[in-house]
């Protein structure tokens, strides 16, 4: 699918080493996202302090689009749908 003339949606991911819940986040972001037109991002939260101490914790935390979407668990289904939704009303505003 991949929409090349689509504005990408930001997919942030806030997590940090040796913590599973994030490797299985960042596993279903990247098999979804691969459908979209998409910009991953990792925040590892230790790198930060003041967000090391926002989201200490509450990781895995999955932003779309600077929105807070998933905390501790992706959901696929529910991530391919927003993905969708965002992309269906972006080709509607174009």
């Amino acid at each position: 699918m991949n929409q090349t003339n689509e504005m990408p949606i930001t997919l942030e991911i806030f997590s940090k080493a040796d913590c599973s819940l994030c490797d299985i986040a960042k596993g279903v972001v990247d098999e979804i996202s691969k459908d979209f037109n998409c910009n991953v991002v990792l925040i590892d939260i230790e790198s930060d302090p003041q967000l090391f101490k926002e989201y200490c914790e509450k990781i895995p935390v999955v932003k779309i689009n600077g929105e807070q979407a998933f905390v501790y668990k992706v959901h696929p289904i529910t991530l391919r749908k927003k993905l969708e939704q965002i992309s269906s009303l972006r080709r509607q505003e174009s």
